[in-house]
């Protein structure tokens, strides 16, 4: 029995979409019985431990492991010079490589923390031991810290990102209101309790990985492509992942080199990533720098947005998040000029972390909107009320639907905000200040095709098989929802099977497309099911029902005549009767995100094929409204969050608990964001200091304050079969822009910097 199977409860129609039943994964995972990738009991397996450089940039000279290779228990010891080169994988676009070749433990140097051996014993304990009596040379080359570093170059303007619409500088050049300041966020690292690693086991020229993945598919792609090995030949399994936040999309170099010293042994190997390792195996959200300048008329219309955005990237690769993502499309604005640069240092590519590109976007453009709100002696509310856009300012099209007036309106109701009282600093208790401010926020609705297997049991239960992934997000819930709807279920009559890249094919999850495109694909698939069931009994001879009615519905696991022309007939009675043990379709949505069933690998493998949010007739967001209460004790510099009242428009809700709580968590990380977290680099060595989870301080339960979150969304017919938009990212976006809102209204000082202490003065900025 699986875990998941004891778990599941008897249902009624609540358990179907729109229900609100808990997760049916919950109590399996409270009693340690949902095996996690590292939990798999492979035979046989030996334990490999992770060495890194210690310096940022230069060459490893050489690595001395005579010592280690002798070491009790040892069996390999991986460096740059006894390693063979794997051939180089496509881009996760689908591109080709730049180089034939990849090298999982290279002697160049990029940033500190890069692997450069990997040591392989029967123990756990053994490869640690002899990992400390390798011996290491450098030779060292200076390197760059940060874009703050002197030697720190940005490079040209991006264009796809440079975005001229009318004429800015002219504008703001005529405009009466004007401000100007600069906004930072720091380097952020996505901190999964689960480690990353994995177990990679080869059987001949099949190879296994047992591994934390959001995207089974587009993985198990690149191990393919690394081995050059048939894409079946890999089979990527991944029930259950503790976290991820999109750092476990792709497949890093951690995997490659384990899979590599597995195959070189012959036998299953094992590596799990320290803690200090998670903040330089994969990137993080890279540090960024903003300045935007915002003029209005003396009503508070915008006239322009002159925004300039810098970045950093690594000096081996590019990642780019999207600085003006949300600048672009949230407020009538006629006059845009957008331009963004990257700096190149000395730091693993960052990657992406929750909702990158909106994030801090948000951040600047909704601070901003907060200081030219105090520069009009304008309510902040009323100033985002004034300049709506009636449509997509950025494509033209229009809103597929944007119910963000009514999340201001339900979010100021529930919050209270008329009791704002508008000059900063006025409100107290005792020695405490009182701040209270809002801040908008907005995720794209991305789209990709999804494959989905729904099988009819013997025993009249409906199971429902997809390579897709359950981060702790509800995907066994909803997928089960999904089916239990369509054919009258209870949630303890549908099993789930997810995270095996051996069933039906999924995209990634990521870009909170999971929900919309999984269930379309399930929805599809159930219903072709349930029509060949109906079928079969109405035309097969040996059906009971042969002839009785012309149509059948299925109910509660059963097929019943419309008019009553026959007693309902258990849908396992039938099969008995037909002599057959299932009834099942695979279906997937190819066809409806314009594709042929020649693209299927293409689209699941890559995200080549995923759809903009603008790709058709209308432009798709999900929208929310942060209102936020806090409380400054400026004797001790503390800042005190006290409540937070989320109203958000994410279309029709699968399942409101599961996004509710989405939502909130997005909402948590967005505190952590605000307050708490930042990388600090050591600029001498280009090193993070604080690499661990004691000094990168994550958001506990006493951080938090009572949360309120409103759905005020409508089914989106347009974003999604079901009618649902994208939950997951959208509630850390404009979260701290809210809170330093807040924290100005306490106390008169901008805190435009992230994490915010009030040992900040921050830049004065300056309005006209």
């Amino acid at each position: 029995m699986s875990p998941l199977d004891s778990t599941l409860r008897r249902g009624d129609a609540s358990d179907g979409i729109g229900g609100r039943p808990p997760r049916i994964d919950g109590l399996a995972k409270i009693r340690g019985e949902a095996l996690y990738a590292l939990d798999q009991p492979v035979q046989g397996v030996a334990h490999a431990v992770l060495v890194t450089s210690t310096i940022a940039a230069g060459r490893v000279r050489s690595i001395h492991y005579e010592a280690a290779e002798s070491a009790p228990g040892v069996l390999l010891v991986l460096t740059p010079d006894n390693t063979p080169p794997l051939r180089a994988a496509s881009s996760w676009t689908g591109e080709a490589p730049a180089q034939p070749e990849f090298r999982a433990l290279e002697p160049e140097i990029h940033h500190a923390g890069q692997q450069i051996a990997l040591v392989v014993a029967e123990t756990l304990e053994q490869a640690t031991e002899a990992a400390l009596l390798l011996r290491i040379e450098y030779d060292t080359a200076p390197s760059i810290a940060d874009f703050d570093a002197p030697e720190a170059e940005a490079g040209e303007a991006l264009p796809p990102l440079s975005i001229e619409r009318g004429d800015a500088a002219s504008a703001l050049a005529a405009s009466l209101i004007r401000i100007e300041a600069e906004y930072r966020t720091p380097r952020d690292y996505n901190m999964p309790i689960e480690p990353h690693g994995l177990i990679a086991r080869w059987e001949g020229e099949t190879l296994t990985v047992w591994e934390p993945s959001q995207w089974l598919d587009g993985m198990a792609r690149s191990y393919a492509e690394w081995f050059g090995i048939p894409f079946e030949n890999v089979r990527l399994v991944s029930p259950f992942i503790g976290g991820g936040f999109g750092s476990k999309a792709l497949a890093l170099p951690h995997g490659a080199i384990t899979a590599q010293a597995a195959r070189l042994l012959g036998r299953p190997v094992k590596l799990a990533l320290t803690r200090p390792q998670t903040f330089t195996a994969f990137g993080g959200r890279p540090a960024t720098r903003q300045v935007l300048e915002l003029g209005a008329d003396q009503d508070g219309r915008l006239l322009a947005i002159r925004h300039r955005g810098w970045q950093e990237t690594s000096r081996e690769g590019i990642w780019v998040e999207p600085l003006n993502a949300a600048t672009a499309l949230m407020y009538d604005v006629p006059h845009l000029s957008s331009r963004q640069h990257l700096v190149p240092v000395h730091t693993v590519t960052p990657s992406a972390k929750r909702a990158p590109g909106e994030n801090p976007s948000a951040f600047a453009l909704e601070c901003a909107m907060d200081e030219l709100a105090h520069a009009l002696g304008l309510d902040p509310l009323q100033l985002r009320l004034r300049n709506e856009p009636a449509r997509d300012p950025h494509s033209g099209k229009p809103w597929s639907s944007r119910s963000l007036r009514e999340a201001y309106q339900a979010g100021a109701d529930a919050f209270g905000w008329e009791r704002r009282d508008p000059r900063p600093g006025m409100m107290s208790e005792g020695r405490l200040r009182i701040g209270l401010g809002m801040a908008a926020g907005t995720y794209p609705v991305r789209r990709s095709a999804g494959e989905a297997m729904v099988r009819i049991m013997a025993d009249g239960s409906v199971e429902v098989a997809s390579s897709t992934s359950d981060m702790g997000t509800g995907a066994y819930t909803i997928l089960a929802q999904t089916a239990a709807s369509v054919f009258g279920l209870p949630l303890s009559r549908v099993r789930v099977v997810l995270g095996d890249s051996t069933l039906p094919r999924a995209p990634v999850s990521g870009g909170s497309q999971m929900a919309g495109l999984m269930t379309g694909a399930v929805d599809k698939a159930a219903r072709a099911a349930r029509d060949e069931l109906i079928g079969l009994a109405l035309s097969d001879a040996r059906s009971p029902l042969r002839g009785v009615a012309n149509t059948l519905a299925v109910i509660g696991g059963e097929l019943v005549p419309p008019r009553g022309e026959a007693a309902a007939l258990p849908i396992a009675a039938l099969l008995a009767a037909l002599g057959r043990d299932r009834v099942e379709a695979l279906r997937d949505t190819l066809a409806e995100n314009g594709l042929k069933p020649e693209d299927r690998y293409r689209a699941f493998t890559t995200i080549s094929t995923m759809r903009a949010p603008t790709d058709g007739d209308y432009s798709m967001h999900s929208w929310c409204a942060h209102f936020v209460e806090l409380a400054v004790d400026e004797d001790f510099g503390t800042i005190r969050l006290r409540r937070i009242v989320t109203a958000f428009d994410a279309g029709r809700l699968y399942n409101p608990r599961l996004a509710e709580s989405q939502i909130k968590g997005g909402i948590v990380m967005g505190i952590g964001q605000a307050l708490l977290e930042g990388g600090i680099v050591d600029r001498r060595h280009a090193r993070v200091l604080n690499n661990n989870l004691a000094d990168y301080l994550l958001p506990t339960q006493a951080d938090i304050p009572p949360i309120e979150v409103i759905s005020v969304g409508e089914p989106d017919r347009h974003a999604s079969v079901l009618g649902g938009k994208g939950v997951g990212e959208l509630g850390i976006v404009g979260l701290a822009a809210a809170i330093s809102n807040a924290v100005f209204h306490a106390t008169g000082r901008r805190l435009r910097s992230l994490p915010m202490d009030l040992a900040q003065l921050g830049s004065a900025g300056h309005h006209t």
